[in-house]
């Protein structure tokens, strides 16, 4: 299956996330029949990641959105994993700081976007300014309505700058996600990741899915799509979602850069100090 053709939203495509099954898992029963796939777009990514960091004429910018425990964090650690640390940065946006709230609201991202040759990946990002704040009423319609067209400029901007910008909204439905905090409450590695409002944000689950769902259909375009990835499999997750960052990196036609200095000369030196 394409995945990127499979799981993207058109421009303008209305969406209602509970037509969308976030138990989704192709072809695959299991996260075993599904393992080599991984391992190998994993191996591709590795490389094709060596190739952009040498190269320097295109960068990427990954945006990791979703409810709590939908799985931003299992992304990082098993799909961003392929790459190497040197050539990218993992940003995570929590609630701003009192000298980014004197900026506007994209101040504190735009320093994160990656140069060229590197990968940025945001968990949570931007997007924080018209989900979090609409439903919490933090600033008033009018100006979180405007963030739209803000946003779909900034992206453009980053584009057109040479950045591949991709964004993976992570699906998972009401039940996996109880079950996940469950997971948080028995298992002692993970019990720092409980916070108080984990409980109590289920409670705004319909309005996040209104919040998500315009976000979905305002800002995604065809030079920076949105992706809802089903998510409930955390094995398929990470299926999709290196398959579709390996498509998009392919894309864009990488070569290795050639030679800055005269190997000829370079060798005969190796070989004068070689023979001492």
């Amino acid at each position: 299956m394409d995945y990127a053709r499979h799981f993207a939203i058109a421009p303008g495509q209305k969406v209602k996330l509970k037509d969308i099954d976030p138990g989704f898992r192709d072809k695959h029963e299991n996260p075993e029949s599904a393992a080599a796939e991984i391992a190998a777009h994993l191996d591709r990514l590795t490389k094709l990641q060596y190739t952009l960091y040498a190269e320097k004429a295109h960068s990427l910018l990954i945006v990791l959105q979703g409810i709590d425990a939908a799985g931003k964090d299992g992304v990082c650690r098993h799909v961003i994993t392929a790459m190497n640390p040197q050539g990218c940065e993992v940003t995570g946006f929590k609630q701003p700081t009192p000298e980014e709230r004197g900026h506007d609201f994209l101040w504190r991202v735009h320093k994160h976007a990656p140069e060229l040759g590197r990968v940025s990946i945001f968990n949570r990002s931007h997007y924080e300014d018209v989900l979090v704040v609409r439903v919490h009423k933090l600033v008033p319609k009018e100006t979180w309505q405007a963030r739209y067209d803000h946003i779909n400029a900034f992206e453009r901007l980053l584009v057109d700058s040479g950045t591949t910008v991709l964004k993976f909204f992570l699906w998972i439905s009401k039940e996996e996600q109880l079950a996940r905090f469950k997971e948080r409450l028995d298992d002692p590695a993970r019990q720092w990741k409980i916070s108080d409002s984990d409980y109590t944000e289920r409670n705004y689950w319909d309005d996040y899915s209104a919040a998500y769902e315009e976000m979905l259909e305002r800002c995604s375009t065809k030079h920076a799509p949105w992706f809802v990835i089903p998510s409930n499999h955390k094995w398929f997750r990470n299926l999709a979602v290196s398959s579709i960052i390996v498509d998009a990196m392919e894309g864009m036609k990488m070569q290795m850069p050639k030679p800055t200095v005269d190997l000829a000369a370079i060798r005969k030196a190796y070989h004068k100090a070689a023979q001492g």
